[in-house]
């Protein structure tokens, strides 16, 4: 038996702001969600190192700069209307779709280009 999925809110090009940890009151954009493991990988923030040996892809080697996964319990969606982290609702459309909403402003959040 596998371990139960969490439903998470925040999907890949949000802008979240960390709210706890090592990087606490940074911006960044979802680059990654990971539901299985309840996580997210954000645009230059939880940099670490990685050294790799000279390969096909990068033939030089070195220290690469990687994005770390950062646990969703530790980042909130910023809101585009109200600039200010909140928690997400949701709001079923006429049309039957789903929106997410701010929970402070309740202006929908979804990207208009989904």
């Amino acid at each position: 038996m596998g371990a139960a999925v969490m439903n998470i809110r925040v999907r890949k090009g949000d802008l979240v702001r960390v709210i706890s940890g090592k990087e606490k009151g940074k911006e960044g954009k979802v680059l990654r969600v990971f539901p299985e493991k309840a996580a997210v990988v954000v645009e230059r923030l939880n940099i670490y190192k990685k050294h790799t040996k000279p390969n096909q892809k990068n033939t030089r080697g070195g220290v690469l700069e990687l994005e770390g996964k950062i646990h969703v319990s530790n980042v909130m969606v910023v809101c585009g209307q109200c600039n200010r982290p909140t928690r997400l609702g949701a709001k079923i459309l006429s049309d039957g779709k789903k929106l997410r909403v701010c929970k402070r402003c309740g202006e929908g959040i979804d990207h208009e280009n989904r």
